[in-house]
């Protein structure tokens, strides 16, 4: 290269853009990215969070759906659980790339403005979120376990499949439960953090994360929930085993996983360098 393309402004124009399209995103960037997002939530009218709850509450049962559909379409072989279990993703694809609201998905975006600046006010509105949003995912699986179970939409062999699947998600022990909630939590938080880099990689990164998720047998209290609704609207299972054998400790687990572990530890390193820039300025 001559030394007078050495100095054409474009050329350097160039040479920077291709540096910042190789460049990672940093982490603060990332974190502020998260940051507004969090804002942005916590700004959104009831109505919109509810209505937003209701539709994930429904489309996450297609994860259910979709490893039901795998077992029940696959020969029983040893490798069959890995495969099945890619179906788990199906519903968060379709719940998060159409940017619903899942608890433990969207609720973490929102521990963020109350972890940088905490106050009653941000409290106040994190705990209002977190009821409109979970309240509204547990309504939306309910209709759908309904539609499951008494619609005319599942062959004896998938009614079967999707039987075995939610008696086992909802027949371990309470401790066991909570316990794989936490893992589960910090996956969907880890999915959240690396969504904003992801760029076209996205897609595969919620597949790979959810699958995981299914793989380990983590457990998650939304999708979880289609599998308990699917069991109480047929009197498969009693509503004392549904509450305090599944469900407080799996929200538990998540929450624990999602918010206090990863959330508060990926803060804990991001807010003293945005401190420090913020004392430069």
């Amino acid at each position: 290269m001559s030394d007078k393309d050495k100095s054409d402004p474009i050329e350097k124009e160039r040479e920077n853009r291709t540096v910042r399209e190789l460049t990672p995103v940093s982490a603060r960037l990332i974190f502020e990215a998260i940051h507004r997002e969090g804002d942005e939530e916590l700004n959104r009218p009831k109505g919109a969070l509810w209505w937003s709850g209701i539709a994930a509450g429904l489309l996450i049962a297609f994860s259910v759906w979709g490893e039901a559909l795998l077992r029940a379409s696959l020969p029983d072989t040893e490798w069959r659980y890995i495969l099945e279990n890619f179906g788990y993703s199906l519903g968060f694809l379709l719940v998060i790339l159409g940017r619903m609201q899942l608890f433990t998905e969207n609720t973490i975006t929102t521990v963020v403005p109350l972890v940088m600046k905490p106050a009653f006010i941000t409290l106040s509105r994190v705990a209002r979120l977190w009821t409109i949003v979970l309240t509204a995912n547990i309504v939306g699986a309910f209709i759908v376990a309904s539609f499951l179970a008494f619609a005319p939409v599942l062959t004896p062999e998938l009614r079967a499949a999707m039987t075995d699947l939610s008696l086992h998600a909802t027949g371990m022990p309470a401790i066991e439960g909570l316990m794989r909630g936490i893992p589960a939590g910090v996956l969907i938080a880890a999915l959240v953090w690396m969504l904003p880099g992801a760029g076209n990689g996205g897609l595969m990164l919620i597949v790979v994360i959810t699958w995981l998720i299914a793989l380990g047998d983590f457990t998650h209290i939304i999708a979880g929930s289609v599998e308990m609704a699917f069991l109480l609207v047929q009197d498969q299972l009693g509503l004392q085993q549904a509450l305090f054998g599944f469900f407080v400790p799996v929200l538990v687990g998540n929450i624990i996983g999602g918010t206090l572990v990863f959330t508060l530890l990926t803060s804990a390193q991001i807010k003293p360098e945005i401190q420090e820039q913020s004392d430069r300025m």
